[in-house]
């Protein structure tokens, strides 16, 4: 009977071009892919780096639904953009890390050549990630985003406190002052709700996690909800205007009245985890996190 890894038989390469180290790593990839008996695929954008020696297709969803695994070649921000892209899709991702930190890239480039051979032998798992969905109205418009990692609403260019008066379930909450809110998945617990002060959260929990960020009130702690809660946020702040972005990304500017709506989205998506890693390992050597002898 076939193992998990020979029924991978395409394999799809997605790649940040921005980053100086990228065409290196994606064309040792599709060498590894090829040498192994498998099929190479790219996105267009990603096609520029192999100059003409792949299938392509136009974008990263088109081309998760052609191939069985996606190697995603970049940081953690090109993880969130192809996730977004394919969100609801099968398609399994394994990130590759050309980046920085990296809680989302599973493997550095060093690692590539003993990875693959680790898919390839199908020593494997895999792990389904929530998203979030968010929706806005602003100035007779509405705005729809999904996120892996958070949903945010912040100050904007004027470094001035906001009001945010927060409903979950349509049970008031609070009135927040300060700098903004972070409304994160358990996936995005190590990014900027970490930074705020929030917990680390396992990213199979079932939870969301609400992240003030420089609450002005010190007793404004960060709550983590359960995964159904739906989150409504209106902004009561005149001036400045706030700013509503998902992973990062600006969605749209949000003025006093505005409201938005968070909860979690149908849609997941699948990442590869490789037999021996573990998200505790990830905290441990990313965060380097030692014990300590008195």
């Amino acid at each position: 009977m076939k193992n998990r890894g020979e029924r991978i038989r395409r394999v799809g390469l997605v790649g940040n071009v921005g980053k100086p180290d990228c065409a290196r790593v994606v064309t040792a990839a599709a060498r590894l892919i090829r040498q192994a008996g498998r099929r190479v695929a790219t996105d267009a954008a990603t096609e520029r780096l192999l100059h003409g020696s792949a299938e392509v297709y136009p974008d990263a969803a088109a081309l998760a639904r052609n191939v069985d695994l996606l190697l995603v070649c970049g940081g953690d921000g090109t993880m969130l953009r192809t996730a977004r892209e394919i969100a609801g899709l099968a398609t399994p991702m394994l990130g590759i890390n050309i980046g920085g930190l990296g809680f989302l890239t599973a493997v550095s480039s060093r690692q590539l050549p003993d990875a693959l051979q680790r898919v390839w032998s199908g020593r494997f798992t895999f792990e389904s990630r929530t998203l979030l969905e968010a929706e806005a109205s602003h100035a007779g418009r509405r705005f729809r985003c999904r996120a892996l990692n958070d949903v945010v609403i912040s100050h904007g260019s004027e470094s001035r406190l906001i009001d945010l008066d927060v409903t979950i379930n349509g049970d008031p909450v609070t009135c927040y002052r300060g700098d903004g809110l972070v409304i994160s998945s358990p996936t995005g617990s190590t990014a900027y709700s970490l930074a705020a002060g929030g917990a680390i959260v396992l990213p199979t929990a079932e939870v969301l996690a609400l992240t003030p960020i420089c609450p002005h009130t010190l007793s404004n702690r960060p709550l983590i909800l359960n995964h159904s809660a739906r989150i409504e946020v209106k902004v009561l702040t005149q001036r400045p205007a706030a700013v509503l972005s998902a992973d990062g990304e600006p969605v749209t500017e949000l003025v006093a009245g505005d409201r938005v709506r968070i909860r979690r989205s149908r849609h997941t998506v699948r990442l590869m985890h490789l037999t021996g890693s573990s998200f505790f390992e990830a905290l441990r050597s990313k965060l380097h996190w030692r014990g300590t002898t008195l």
